[in-house]
């Protein structure tokens, strides 16, 4: 990441949030500490590998913390770090986008609203 030259910002936003699974995770993690069981239960679409990569990057670009308890069984749960909850404004605003696409083209979808 640190030698990656990008020629436009939003290639280097795309690259960093722009995997399969990355901006639910996430839409999933804002106001939230979530444990990896919860996210696949949230995100039951990706695979357990797809889920584990996604998370991994994320932490590698510090946009989540990876916190891991030392206890038996193992107790690994996720947040957003600071500068991950930077892009909140911009999840929302994909959140408020995708809605009125989907109203537009007269496309069902489940309640996009944060719990």
């Amino acid at each position: 990441m640190k030698n990656k030259i990008y020629s436009c910002p939003i290639e280097a936003t795309l690259d960093f949030i722009g995997g399969k699974y990355k901006s639910l995770i996430l839409w999933h993690l804002i106001d939230k500490t979530l444990r990896y069981s919860e996210l696949r239960k949230l995100i039951p679409q990706a695979t357990p590998k797809m889920l584990t990569q996604q998370l991994r990057e994320l932490e590698e670009h510090d946009l989540i913390i990876r916190t891991v308890y030392p206890v038996v069984p193992p107790k690994v749960e996720y947040s957003l770090s600071d500068s991950g909850k930077t892009i909140i404004p911009i999840l929302d605003t994909m959140c408020n986008w995708g809605e009125k696409f989907l109203q537009r083209k007269q496309i069902p979808s489940c309640s996009s609203k944060k719990d």
